[in-house]
C-alpha cells in the first residue's frame, strides 16, 4: 500500500485545493493530509487564518478525499513525516518554506520518500492569496 502525504493551510477552500488533493490521492492508495497549525500560518504567511486549525481539519475531512487528516507539529515540523513515514510527499506548485528544505531534511533523518511537486489548477483564478 502506497501512502501519500501532503501539507497545507487549506484556509478558504477553492477548486485549486480540490485539484491538489485529488491529484495527491491519485499518486497512491492512502492520502494523509497535514493541516498547518494557526501558529505556523502566522509565522509563514504573517496573517491569521480565517478559519482556526480545528475548523480547517473538519473542512478537509468533510471532502472525503483524504484517508486521514491531522494537524502538523509545532516544535519539529518534520516529526509528522517521521511518524507516518510516507512513500510519497506531494507538494503544491507554490509551496515553499519548509517544503524547500524537505529533501535535505529527509536525508538527515535517513528517510527517502519520493517528493513530487504537483502542477497548478488555473492559478490565475484559484490561488488563496488572490481570493482573500
Amino acid at each position: 500500500m502506497t501512502t501519500v502525504m501532503c501539507f497545507g493551510s487549506f484556509d478558504v477552500l477553492h477548486p485549486g485545493h480540490l485539484y491538489f488533493l485529488k491529484r495527491a490521492k491519485s499518486l497512491g492508495d492512502r492520502l494523509i493530509v497535514v493541516i498547518a497549525l494557526d501558529s505556523t500560518i502566522m509565522e509563514v504567511k504573517g496573517n491569521k487564518p480565517k478559519y482556526n486549525e480545528r475548523e480547517r481539519v473538519e473542512h478537509i475531512r468533510d471532502l472525503k478525499i483524504a484517508d486521514r487528516v491531522m494537524l502538523g507539529y509545532e516544535a519539529d515540523k518534520y516529526e509528522v513525516i517521521e511518524e507516518i513515514n510516507p512513500d510519497i510527499i506531494a507538494l503544491g506548485y507554490d509551496q515553499s518554506g519548509f517544503a524547500d528544505e524537505i529533501k535535505e531534511e529527509m536525508e538527515k533523518r535517513k528517510m527517502n520518500p519520493k517528493i513530487v511537486r504537483l502542477d497548478s489548477y488555473k492559478e490565475e483564478h484559484y490561488k488563496s492569496s488572490k481570493l482573500r
